[in-house]
């Protein structure tokens, strides 16, 4: 029997993303509506809870009310909006998160899909902070730049038509919506310091945590650092450790693939570093993740549909 799938918001850039790896697919039958009921309550209702499994592509208020409309126990569910990532009984869907994760996911019912930017930061920083290295109450910051299709269909009109496109940062206030998934899966007792930018691309993804290892605890060198990551995803065929030398880092590197690369850099004299992720914000910090969620759920091949 054919799984079958309802993606609600297949219309947004994430959905069209996710609908793309989906496409051909033997193991799982796609449910669609007509362009003018996507937005009719009843029959969203109906596509929702014939379902085997929904994907959530919506606005947080969409996400939760959508929800409410589920009317048996048997759906399940993968959100890719920031409703619930943070939420009781709701599974967070990095399945790299920690070595039990995956298995957590495979059980959930609702799984809610991680952020871009948590996905590299969050990479970079729970290996560190579960084996002590960097302790929970350290104040980490975390700088980042993402291709502007992260903001949907208004930003890429925006910038499509701007006679400025230089990079900006934003998020000034420190109040991003991120930044609570970014602490509470992190195990840190603190938000971080996040510094988001736009860079002028269409897609890819930088994610970079600078640590003064000289002033933490035991000062450990560059190598523990990037034993440390190194052996957290050794086992991955999504997220790898990068330990080639460098002159700069690109952010397009992973750009149109559903793979995420992990750097240790810095300067051992100086006892500093420069943890850095790469990854395609619209792969695995969106899409590309919620068809490995989806695939872990449904008890297939994680990377089936991806691109690596």
């Amino acid at each position: 029997m054919t799984t079958t799938v309802f993606i609600d918001g297949g219309a947004g850039t994430t959905g069209l993303e996710i609908a793309d790896r989906l496409s051909g697919r033997a193991d799982l039958s796609i449910v669609t509506l007509p362009d003018d009921r996507r937005k009719d309550a009843e029959a969203r209702r109906e596509a929702i809870n014939d379902a085997d499994f929904v994907i959530l592509c919506l606005p947080d208020d969409a996400a939760r009310e959508a929800v409410s409309l589920i009317g048996n126990d048997r759906t399940r569910v993968v959100d890719a909006s920031t409703a619930h990532r943070t939420t009781q009984g709701w599974v967070y869907g990095l399945a790299e998160l920690e070595p039990e994760q995956q298995d957590r996911i495979a059980s959930a019912r609702f799984v809610s899909n991680p952020g871009c930017y948590p996905t590299g930061f969050l990479a970079l920083v729970r290996p560190l902070v579960r084996a002590g290295i960097v302790p929970a109450d350290w104040p980490v910051s975390v700088n980042a730049a993402s291709g502007y299709s992260g903001g949907g269909k208004a930003m890429i009109a925006e910038y499509e038509t701007a006679k400025e496109r230089a990079f900006r940062p934003y998020g000034l206030t420190l109040a991003h919506k991120h930044a609570p998934e970014m602490q509470v899966h992190s195990g840190l007792t603190y938000a971080p310091i996040f510094a988001p930018a736009v860079a002028d691309t269409y897609r890819g993804m930088v994610v970079e945590v600078p640590l003064p290892l000289y002033a933490l605890p035991g000062t450990p060198s560059l190598d523990r650092i990037a034993d440390a990551l190194a052996e957290a995803y050794a086992d991955s065929r999504i997220v790898r450790f990068s330990a080639d030398a460098v002159a700069a880092v690109n952010i397009e590197e992973n750009a149109g693939t559903d793979r995420m690369t992990l750097r240790v850099c810095g300067n051992a004299a100086t006892g500093q570093a420069r943890l850095i992720a790469t990854l395609d914000n619209l792969g695995k910090g969106a899409g590309g993740a919620a068809v490995q969620n989806l695939n872990i759920m449904a008890g297939l091949d994680p990377t089936a549909g991806l691109v690596l």
